[in-house]
């Protein structure tokens, strides 16, 4: 992504959590995605159609039309992926740059918050899988770039593993999974 106005659009912390709600649901109408993110199914309805309106989702096709209830899908045309250097180093898309990348990070602590509270809840297979780790390698950026080459095309071709298994009819034991990965460089 590398319109400034596309990536304002999620600026909002509502809009985040419909993104992944969706993501997660595959397809759904307002009235499922209010309920999941608990929120009025009109206030659901605005923030889907600002999303549709920068092209990251769209309507799904298949379902019937109604004219009360409107299926939507994440767009194929259009992912959620930027970096820094495809804004410039203008201030104003520094200030949306750093302000959506808070809400992202605040949104991805929220959920691992959400499964620190709840892990009780979940099977040992699955608390034993879990992980946390921080790694401090002393790289230059360009292999800090490189490993980030790296992470995205393992976690593509996981992220490709789980698809096709869906699409297969193996679904048995298997729940969305949430990797966070940053970064970047600091300072001791």
């Amino acid at each position: 992504m590398t319109e400034l106005d596309a990536l304002k659009v999620f600026t909002h912390p509502l809009r985040i959590r419909l993104y992944r709600a969706l993501y997660t649901a595959g397809e759904a109408t307002a009235s499922h995605l209010a309920d999941q993110v608990d929120e009025a199914v009109s206030l659901v309805s605005y923030h889907l159609r600002r999303l549709a309106a920068h092209g990251f989702i769209a309507e799904a096709p298949g379902h019937g039309r109604d004219g009360r209830e409107r299926w939507w899908r994440l767009s194929a045309e259009r992912g959620f992926s930027f970096r820094t250097t495809d804004f410039g180093d203008r201030p104003e898309s520094l200030a949306v740059l750093s302000q959506v990348t808070r809400q992202l990070l605040a949104t991805r602590s929220e959920r691992y918050e959400q499964y620190l509270d709840e892990q009780a809840a979940w099977s040992r297979a699955w608390t034993g899988a879990a992980f946390s780790s921080e790694y401090l390698p002393r790289l230059t950026s360009d292999e800090l770039q490189g490993l980030a080459d790296e992470l995205a095309a393992v976690m593509e071709r996981w992220s490709e593993r789980g698809r096709a298994a869906v699409a297969a009819g193996d679904t048995e034991g298997r729940e969305h999974v949430s990797v966070q990965m940053y970064g970047f460089p600091v300072r001791d």
